[in-house]
C-alpha cells in the first residue's frame, strides 16, 4: 500500500458500512476513506438476501414497536427508498408487495383494531382488512381458517429489499466521487487495531493502515474488537440464528404475525423470496447458537472469546428463561433444527399463516438464515434489543447491532457521520443530505 493513511477506516462491508462510507464521501469534505471487508464482496454475511427476511421495515405491520419507534423506523426507511429514487434502480433494489400483519383469534384481533386507531394517521396507505378483504388479497389467509381474522395491510408500497444490491449501489455511487479518494479492500482481514496517539493503526492481511478515525461495523466481531481494545467489557454477545423454510408461492405478498410480548424474538412470517423464484419462504425460527457467522465454524471460538460467562450474564439467561412462554419457545425451537422432526413440528406455527398447508408443502430452507448478535448489558443484566454500539470518544466507534437491522443504515450511518464531523472538525452538507435523502 503505497499511501495507507486515512482520515477514516470503515471496517465491515455489510449494508452499514457501505452505507457509511457512500456518505462520507459524498456529504463531508473528507479526501481519504478506506472500507475494509474480509469476504471477496461485499454484503456476504448478514446483509445477503439469503441470510435476512430481505424486509423493508417501515413500522407500520411490526406490532413489536411502539408508536414513537415505529415513526422513527418510518424515518429510516423513507432515506433508503429516497436513497434509490436518487441514485439507483428501484426497480432492482427495491420491491412492492403488499403486506400485512394478521391477527388470529378475538384477543389478537381487537388489539390490532386498537392499533389501527392509533397508527393509521401517521400512515395513510394502512387499511384495516376483514375477513372478506382478506380473502380478495391473500385467498390462501382465509381458506380452511376456523378462527376470526383481521389484518392491518398496505397494499402499494415498497416492502421488500435486496440489501446487497444495495450495498453494492452504495459502493457503485461512492466511486463516482471524485473529490474524495476511496479504497475499498476486499478480501482483506483485520488482526489487530491499536491506537497510537491521536491516529490508529490497523495491522491488516495486507499491511498496516493508519487512520484518524475507525467505525467497526461487524456484527459480533464489533464487540471482539471493541474487548481487545479495553472497551465494551460490560456487554456479552448472545447470537441467535435465524432459520426459515421454504413453500410453494402460496402468498401473494409479506404477512407477518403478532409478536408475543413476552418474547424478545421475531414472530413468525410469510415473504416472497426475492432470490428464488415462485417460492414463499417462512421463518424465522430463533436458535440461541455459539457462534457469530451463521455456517462459519471457525467463529465459535470468538462466541466463546464475547460471550464473556460470569454472574451478570447468568442473571441475565436466568431472567429470560423463567419466563414459561420464553421457555417452551427456546425448546420448540431447538427442534424445529432436527432434520427428522423440524418439519413437522413446524407446520403448525406455518398454519397460523396458511391453515390449508400439508406437510408435503413445507422443505427446509437448507444454508439460509443468519444470525443477529444480541447483546447483554451485564450491569443491568438484561438484553439490548435495539442498536447496541461503544463509543468512548476518542476517534472510534464500534457498531455491534443496527435497529431495526439492515433499513436503518442511512439513518445510522447519518450518526455516525456527525460523530466524526464533529471529531475531526470536517464540514458536512446538511443541506445536500436534507435535499438528496429526505
Amino acid at each position: 500500500m503505497a499511501n495507507n493513511q486515512y482520515d477514516v477506516v470503515i471496517v465491515g462491508g455489510g449494508i452499514s458500512g457501505t452505507a457509511l462510507l457512500f456518505m462520507l464521501s459524498r456529504y463531508t469534505n473528507l479526501k481519504r476513506i478506506a472500507l475494509i471487508e474480509k469476504k471477496e464482496q461485499v454484503a456476504a454475511v448478514n446483509s445477503h438476501g439469503r441470510n435476512n427476511s430481505q424486509t423493508l421495515h417501515c413500522g407500520d405491520i411490526e406490532t413489536n414497536y411502539s408508536l414513537d419507534k415505529a415513526l422513527q423506523v418510518q424515518s429510516s426507511a423513507n432515506m433508503l427508498v429516497r436513497y434509490t429514487e436518487q441514485f439507483g434502480n428501484n426497480g432492482a433494489l427495491l420491491h412492492k408487495y403488499s403486506k400485512m400483519v394478521l391477527g388470529v383469534g378475538h384477543t389478537e384481533c381487537n388489539a390490532l383494531r386498537e392499533r389501527y386507531t392509533t397508527f393509521a394517521p401517521h400512515y395513510p396507505g394502512m387499511q384495516l382488512l376483514e375477513k372478506d378483504e382478506i380473502t380478495h388479497i391473500e385467498p390462501n389467509i382465509t381458506k380452511e381458517r376456523k378462527k376470526e381474522v383481521v389484518a392491518l395491510g398496505v397494499l402499494n408500497d415498497f416492502s421488500a429489499v435486496n440489501f446487497q444490491q444495495v450495498a453494492t449501489s452504495f459502493i457503485h455511487n461512492t466511486a463516482q466521487n471524485k473529490k474524495c479518494h476511496t479504497d475499498v479492500l476486499l478480501g482483506t482481514h483485520i488482526k489487530k487495531i491499536q491506537q497510537q496517539g491521536d491516529s490508529f493503526n490497523l495491522a491488516t492481511s495486507q499491511g498496516h493502515i493508519n487512520a484518524k478515525f475507525v467505525i467497526v461495523s461487524a456484527g459480533g466481531h464489533s464487540l471482539l474488537f471493541a474487548q481487545q481494545m479495553g472497551y465494551g467489557h460490560e456487554y456479552a454477545c448472545l447470537p441467535v440464528a435465524g432459520s426459515f423454510y421454504y413453500i410453494p408461492q402460496l402468498l401473494n405478498g409479506k404477512v407477518y404475525t403478532v409478536q408475543n410480548p413476552c418474547l424478545p424474538f421475531a414472530a413468525i412470517h410469510g415473504d416472497p423470496d426475492i432470490l428464488v423464484p415462485n417460492k414463499t419462504r417462512l421463518g424465522p425460527t430463533a436458535l440461541l447458537l455459539p457462534m457469530l457467522e451463521r455456517y462459519n465454524y471457525h467463529t465459535i471460538v470468538d462466541f466463546f472469546k464475547v460471550f464473556n460467562l460470569d454472574k451478570a450474564v447468568l442473571k441475565t439467561m436466568w431472567n429470560l428463561l423463567k419466563v414459561r412462554d420464553v421457555r417452551r419457545y427456546l425448546m420448540k425451537n431447538i427442534l424445529f433444527e432436527i432434520p427428522l422432526i423440524r418439519r413437522r413440528l413446524f407446520l403448525k406455527d406455518a398454519q397460523k399463516i396458511i391453515p390449508s398447508l400439508r406437510l408435503d408443502d413445507l422443505s427446509f430452507a437448507s444454508g439460509i438464515g443468519g444470525i443477529r448478535p444480541v447483546m447483554i448489558d451485564k450491569k443491568k443484566s438484561e438484553l439490548l434489543l435495539g442498536e447496541a454500539k461503544i463509543d468512548p470518544g476518542n476517534g472510534i466507534i464500534f457498531n455491534m447491532t443496527p435497529s431495526p437491522g439492515a433499513t436503518s443504515c442511512l439513518f445510522n450511518a447519518e450518526k455516525d457521520l456527525h460523530s466524526i464531523a464533529a471529531y475531526l472538525h470536517c464540514t458536512v452538507n446538511t443541506d445536500a443530505i436534507q435535499s438528496e435523502l429526505k
